[in-house]
C-alpha cells in the first residue's frame, strides 16, 4: 500500500519504456523517494562516471505519501550523478507534477542511454512512449508545457521540462515543472539535456490507495492541525513566503554579501518580503500579487509577483509583464545581497528568466557575484564580459546576464559553468563560495556556526536544505540553541540531516518540519505503508540513506579533504553584526561529527556502521 508497486524504466538508446515491479524490500529499508532511488542509482551506475555520458542515469521518483491527502504530499525527486558536483545529486520539487506521476501508477521513472534525437516521455496511466520534440528543441520550459498542454488537448497533462539552458550544458540547469516549480539544484537538468530528453508530459487517474484509511485520515487530520496552529507554517510562511528570513537573517549578521565579502547587506529591506507587499510609487501597485500552494499544501508559501510595466527590462516586452513564480528567500538573496543588487523588479524579472530557460538562480546570482569580484578586481575586464560592466550593485548587468546565460550565449555561457570552473578558469579558485563545486545558499557560516558543518558535509554539495540548522540557531525549532557557538553543533546538523532525508523520503516538504518532528510523520507513514514505522525505524532509515549517499561520494572520488569551507569562511573574520569578529568554526566541529557518525578520522564510514546499518 501507499507505494503504487511499479517503476518505469526508459531506455533512451533503444526507445523502448518497460515496466517493472518496485523492489518492495529496498522500499522497507529506505522507504521511498530520495532513499529509494538513491539506492537503485548506488546499484546501476559507475560512480565514476562522467554525469553527460549516456552511462549515466536519471530516475524521478515519488515518496509513498506522495498523491495522498497528506500536507504538502505532492513532491518529487530527481535522482542522479549531478552535472555541477559530480557528486550525488537529489532535487526535489513541488507543484503537481509528483502526484500526477504518482496517480499515473508510478513510483519512480528510470532514464538511461541517451536518444538519437530529442524526444518527450509521454504518460497516460499505465500507458508510455518516446514521442518526437524535435519541434520543442531550443524553447523554454514555459513555450514546452504550454505547447504540449495544447498538442495533447489536455490542461490537466502535468509537464516537466528543461529549457535551453538544459540543452546548452548550463553546469546548474533545472527541470521546471507547473512553470515555475523546479527540481533545482546540482544540475540534474543538464542531465536531463545530455540525454536529449526535452520533456515529460504525465496524466494520472488512477489514484493513490494506504494500509488503513481510517487511521490515516485521523493521522492526516491531527498533521494538519500541528499547522496550522504553527507561527511559521500557519502565520509566517502563508503570509510572506520564505522571504520572511531576508531581513531576520540580515539583523542577526548572517547574510552573506557581495561574495560573502560582508555578512550584512544595506539594502536587505529592499529585496525583503516587507518590500514585495509594499505599493510601488509607479503604479499603487505591490510586486506581490498573491500566494499560492503545491499540491495538497496547507501551508501555500509560493509567491505570485508582477514587474512594474515601466521598469527598463518589461517595459517593451508584455510577456514579462504577466503575474509569474515571484522571489522566494534563497533566489533573492543570490540574485540580490550576493551581487548587491537592491532592485527588487530586476531580481524578479531575473527571477522570471531562470523560471522560464531552467536553471538555478542560487548557483546563477552566486556566480555573478564570484564574476562581479573578480572584475571589480580586474582580474577580468569588458573584453571578457563582452562589454558588461560587471560590478557589484548594477542591476542591468545582471538582468543582461540571466538573458545570456539562459540562451547560452556570449559570457552567460560562461557565468553557466558555475562558480568552481569559472573562477578556476581566471586562476582565482578561492573566490568560489562552493563546496563540492555547490554554491552556498543564503546563510553564512560565521554567523550561523551549524550551517558552516551543515554545508561542509552535505553530500551534494553546499545546502541548507540538507540539515537546516538554522530553525534552531535562529528561529528556535524545535530549541533555541546560539548560532555563534560550535558546542553541540556536530550533533545537531546529524539529527538535522538524518530527518531530512525522512522527510524527503515520504514525499512530503521539509517545510513541514517547522512545525512537525518524526512524532507527526511516524503515524502518517504507518498507516499508509506496508510494514511497522515507528520513530526509531524512520531514524535509523535517515541514517542508512545518509551513510549510502556518502559511501557513492567516496566511490566517486571524494574524501575528507571536500569537507570544507572556502578560506573566506575559515580565514577572515566576519567584520559586522553579532559575529563580528568570528570566522567558522569548522575545525572544531568536523572531528566530532566524523565521531558521532561513526566514521573514522578521515571520514569513511567504519565496517561497524556500515554494517549495523546494512550497508
Amino acid at each position: 500500500m501507499a507505494w503504487a508497486g511499479k517503476l518505469l524504466r526508459v531506455n533512451l538508446s533503444k526507445g523502448t519504456c518497460t515496466s517493472e515491479d518496485l523492489n518492495k524490500d529496498w522500499a522497507q529499508k529506505y522507504l521511498g523517494q530520495r532513499g529509494l532511488a538513491t539506492k537503485y542509482l548506488v546499484e546501476e551506475i559507475d560512480p565514476k562516471v562522467d554525469p553527460l555520458s549516456p552511462d549515466n542515469k536519471m530516475i524521478m521518483t515519488t515518496g509513498p505519501l506522495t498523491g495522498t491527502t497528506c500536507s504538502t504530499a505532492g513532491r518529487y525527486s530527481v535522482i542522479t550523478k549531478g552535472a555541477l558536483t559530480g557528486a550525488i545529486a537529489c532535487s526535489n520539487s513541488g507543484g503537481f507534477f509528483g502526484n500526477e506521476m504518482k496517480n499515473a501508477g508510478w513510483d519512480m521513472i528510470i532514464f538511461e542511454g541517451k536518444s538519437k534525437k530529442p524526444v518527450y516521455l509521454l504518460v497516460q496511466n499505465g500507458d508510455a512512449e518516446l514521442v518526437d520534440a524535435s519541434d520543442y528543441w531550443g524553447k523554454s520550459c514555459w513555450d514546452t508545457e504550454e505547447g504540449l498542454k495544447a498538442k495533447h488537448g489536455d490542461p490537466f497533462i502535468r509537464v516537466a521540462s528543461i529549457g535551453v539552458s538544459g540543452e546548452k550544458g548550463v553546469k546548474y540547469a533545472c527541470i521546471v515543472n507547473d512553470m515555475d516549480r523546479a527540481a533545482g539544484r546540482s544540475g540534474v537538468g543538464t542531465v536531463m539535456g545530455s540525454k536529449n530528453l526535452k520533456a515529460v508530459a504525465i496524466r494520472g487517474t488512477l489514484g493513490v490507495r494506504v494500509k488503513d484509511s481510517k487511521r490515516f485520515s485521523g493521522a492526516v487530520k491531527a498533521g494538519k492541525k500541528v499547522l496550522a496552529e504553527n507561527a511559521v507554517t500557519g502565520e509566517g510562511l502563508p503570509a510572506y513566503g520564505t522571504q520572511v528570513l531576508m531581513n531576520v537573517i540580515n539583523e542577526v549578521g548572517a547574510l552573506p554579501t557581495r561574495n560573502h565579502g560582508s555578512v550584512q547587506f544595506d539594502g536587505a529591506h529592499d529585496i525583503s518580503a516587507e518590500a514585495m507587499a509594499e505599493p510601488r510609487k509607479s503604479d499603487g501597485k505591490p510586486n506581490l500579487v498573491s500566494n499560492a500552494a503545491c499540491f495538497a499544501c496547507t501551508i501555500a508559501c509560493q509567491r505570485v509577483a508582477t514587474v512594474d510595466r515601466t521598469h527598463y527590462t518589461v517595459k517593451d516586452r508584455p510577456e514579462y509583464q504577466k503575474a509569474s513564480g515571484g522571489l522566494e528567500y534563497e533566489a533573492a538573496w543570490a540574485l540580490g545581497a550576493a551581487t548587491g543588487v537592491n532592485d527588487l523588479d530586476a531580481l524578479t524579472f531575473a527571477n522570471f528568466i531562470c523560471n522560464e530557460q531552467g536553471y538555478d538562480p542560487i548557483s546563477f546570482g552566486a556566480t555573478v557575484g564570484a564574476a562581479m569580484e573578480m572584475y571589480e578586481a580586474g582580474v577580468i575586464d569588458d573584453k571578457v564580459t563582452g562589454g558588461i560592466e560587471l560590478k557589484f550593485g548594477n542591476a542591468k548587468a545582471l538582468t543582461d546576464l540571466a538573458e545570456l546565460t539562459g540562451k547560452g550565449e556570449g559570457f552567460g555561457a560562461e557565468i553557466g559553468l558555475g562558480s568552481k570552473l569559472l573562477c578556476e578558469k581566471y586562476g582565482k579558485a578561492d573566490l568560489s563560495m562552493s563546496v563540492k563545486g555547490q554554491e552556498f545558499p543564503a546563510y553564512d557560516g560565521r554567523g550561523i556556526q551549524g550551517m558552516g558543518l551543515a554545508y561542509a558535509t552535505s553530500n551534494r554539495g553546499a545546502c541548507h536544505l540538507r540539515g537546516y540548522t538554522v530553525a534552531s540557531e535562529v528561529l528556535g525549532i524545535p530549541e533555541k540553541t546560539d548560532p555563534l557557538v560550535t558546542d553541540g553543533k556536530a550533533g545537531l546538523v546529524k539529527a538535522f540531516q538524518d530527518a531530512t532525508a525522512v522527510f524527503d523520503s515520504a514525499g512530503i516538504c521539509v517545510f513541514t518540519s517547522f512545525a512537525w518532528t518524526l512524532e507527526d510523520v511516524a503515524p502518517q507513514i504507518d498507516a499508509a505503508c506496508e510494514g511497522e514505522w515507528s520513530v526509531d525505524r524512520l531514524l535509523e532509515v535517515g541514517e542508512r540513506i545518509w551513510n549510502l549517499e556518502r559511501k557513492f561520494n567516496m566511490d566517486a572520488g571524494f574524501t575528507d579533504k571536500d569537507d570544507t569551507l572556502p578560506q573566506r569562511l575559515l580565514k577572515d573574520a566576519a567584520k559586522t553584526g553579532p559575529a563580528k569578529g568570528l570566522t567558522s568554526g569548522l575545525d572544531t566541529m568536523l572531528p566530532e561529527y566524523y565521531e558521532l557518525r561513526g566514521w573514522t578520522k578521515q571520514g569513511v564510514p567504519s565496517n561497524e556502521t556500515l554494517s549495523r546499518l546494512a550497508l
